[in-house]
């Protein structure tokens, strides 16, 4: 690569101050979220219209330079790490909500906007945006559609895939897409939820069409402590086997519980095992008669303590306490390596008891925090990255955690992604064929491997290597891989 041919290019096409090179100016994105793994990258470019970005994306497949899009760099499974050899192409100067259409109940959304700035720009019509990740002040929509992120309220109004009905994205051969609209019906493929999740790799989202929904009546939110994790868990199953769906139903465990409180005085019960937090919205009479049995059901299968918010501030507190969880915890140890794995909600119980095992086993502390609603685990594995070996023993309790949930009947991540975070495991939960599927999709939209290269699908090597594949009667599949 002639590095001065496509810096020149590239300056023709950008600002100056919007191509950054300097080992000064790029040392702030050489990770995103998950920090234990890093890389500094060798040319930034911010663009700030979808022109800018178009000619990025052919500049770049021109003279073969791998192509890495980043939104806020809140992601936590190294979807947006740079390479030393390719540009980043940051979208955060692309921040302006296009237009609110009320009678579509839609917002079109630039994808450096805010997830929370959506919400907070439409509130006063009496609408807001469902998904909300921990992170949603500061994560941006684009990076929401890459990683298909939850949230709190996911379990009742979905991810991000569910509340997205169009989207404009751009080809690495800098020609546009249009997926979907602000209508449901399509008489294509449906190559928007393909995109949505695919963390980078198949295009770069320029504008997003957002659903949006009408603030619910009445809300209601209860607390519930529980002396063992077990109990806590078979209360999830219960409350939703009758028919309730929550727009929230969360868990924290012990050392979770005590960070929270520590840190934001939420009035969590920090004697507790575990402690529920349940969000139930609706009509006045439905969140009525669901907060009854909601309690009820609390009460039967073993909490020692619940309590109803008596006020719109004790609601915000007690979700502040978990929306604040992640960062608490990063308070209490040097450092922390924040998993993302789905179980069914029968096995939640045991999920964390073996977890509890695994970390007396690996001799570091885990605190739980999670979607107990939809079985979508967040264990914080704390450790110490000065003491030799803890990265990689943090590395190994996180894997051993989500072939757990492999194992259980569950997957490798919920809302994360897979990043490189997660390339090992995506061995130990797909098979050879499905990773070659998963390259033939790729490959359909970026033929040249350029963008993101190296993240959420492993090469067929890589499993071998790892014992995904195994010799049969003599017969070695794939015999054509390289091995060494």
């Amino acid at each position: 690569m002639t590095t001065s041919l496509v810096l020149e290019l590239l300056r023709a096409n950008l600002a100056e101050q919007n191509i950054i090179t300097d080992s000064v100016g790029v040392r702030p994105f050489e990770t995103d979220g998950l920090t234990a793994y890093r890389e500094t990258p060798w040319c930034v470019a911010l663009p700030e219209t979808v022109t800018q970005v178009r000619a990025v994306l052919r500049i770049c497949a021109e003279h073969t330079v791998p192509v890495v899009t980043r939104g806020a760099g809140t992601g936590l499974s190294g979807g947006a790490r740079p390479l030393n050899d390719g540009v980043l192409l940051v979208l955060s100067k692309m921040n302006r909500i296009l237009e609110v259409d009320l009678n579509a109940c839609t917002a079109t959304v630039e994808p450096g906007v805010t997830n929370l700035s959506i919400s907070e720009a439409v509130r006063q019509y009496g609408l807001y945006y469902a998904p909300d990740p921990s992170s949603q002040i500061a994560c941006s929509i684009g990076g929401n559609v890459a990683e298909n992120s939850g949230g709190v309220h996911c379990l009742k109004y979905g991810l991000t895939v569910h509340n997205v009905l169009g989207l404009k994205v751009q080809t690495i051969e800098g020609e546009e897409l249009i997926l979907g609209g602000k209508g449901y019906d399509t008489s294509t493929l449906d190559l928007l939820a393909v995109m949505t999740g695919s963390e980078g790799m198949l295009g770069v989202v320029t504008e997003v069409i957002v659903k949006l929904l009408p603030e619910p009546v009445e809300k209601q939110v209860l607390l519930a402590a529980f002396d063992d994790l077990k109990k806590a868990g078979q209360a999830v199953g219960k409350i939703i086997a009758d028919g309730i769906i929550p727009a929230g139903l969360e868990m924290m465990d012990r050392l979770a519980i005590k960070a929270a409180e520590d840190y934001v005085h939420a009035g969590y019960p920090t004697d507790s095992a575990a402690i529920l937090l349940c969000e139930l919205d609706g009509t006045q009479g439905q969140v009525d008669a669901d907060s009854s049995s909601v309690q009820d059901i609390m009460e039967r299968l073993g909490a020692t303590e619940v309590r109803r918010a008596t006020s719109e501030d004790e609601r915000d507190r007690f979700w502040l306490g978990r929306k604040s969880a992640f960062p608490a915890v990063g308070r209490i140890g040097p450092d922390y390596y924040c998993m993302d794995g789905t179980i069914p909600r029968r096995e939640i119980g045991h999920v964390l008891d073996t977890i509890s095992e695994l970390s007396k086993s690996y001799q570091l502390s885990v605190a739980n925090v999670f979607h107990a609603g939809d079985g979508n685990l967040h264990p914080l594995i704390l450790y110490d990255a000065n003491k030799p070996g803890e990265v990689e023993k943090a590395e190994a309790l996180g894997g051993k955690i989500l072939e757990l949930c492999v194992e259980v009947g569950g997957t490798i991540t919920g809302e994360h992604g897979v990043g490189v975070e997660k390339l090992d495991e995506m061995c130990v939960q797909f098979t050879a064929p499905e990773i070659r599927q998963f390259h033939r999709l790729k490959a359909a939209f970026d033929p040249d491997g350029l963008l993101n290269p190296g993240k959420a699908i492993p090469t067929l090597t890589r499993c071998s290597e790892l014992g995904g594949m195994h010799v049969h009667g003599t017969q070695l599949p794939h015999p054509d891989l390289e091995r060494f």
